[in-house]
């Protein structure tokens, strides 16, 4: 499970050929032993649940980084490693 950012005491993952559960684009976002799964497409929480400040960073940060995740969603789904992103700052 590749760790692509952290900021804010926040890990966001991507795994490797993670499309069958939710079937589309989506990052994992841990905090403090807690974790949830949220939409690139529009930040929507899928499964889990962080705190909601938060989930509120963690949907600022793929808002701003949308089209590398995409980028990097691609590439984890073939089984290749994704691209650091840099954190919000």
């Amino acid at each position: 499970m590749p760790t692509i950012s952290m900021f804010y005491g926040i890990v966001i993952c991507l795994y490797f050929f993670d499309d069958e559960r939710h079937k589309l684009p989506h990052i994992h976002a841990k905090y403090q032993g807690k974790g949830a799964s949220f939409s690139i497409l529009d930040g929507s929480l899928l499964a889990g649940e962080i705190p909601q400040a938060k989930s509120r960073l963690v949907q600022a940060w793929i808002e701003i980084h949308r089209d590398s995740l995409l980028a990097n969603w691609e590439l984890a789904v073939n089984g290749l490693p994704p691209f650091a992103i840099e954190p919000l700052r």
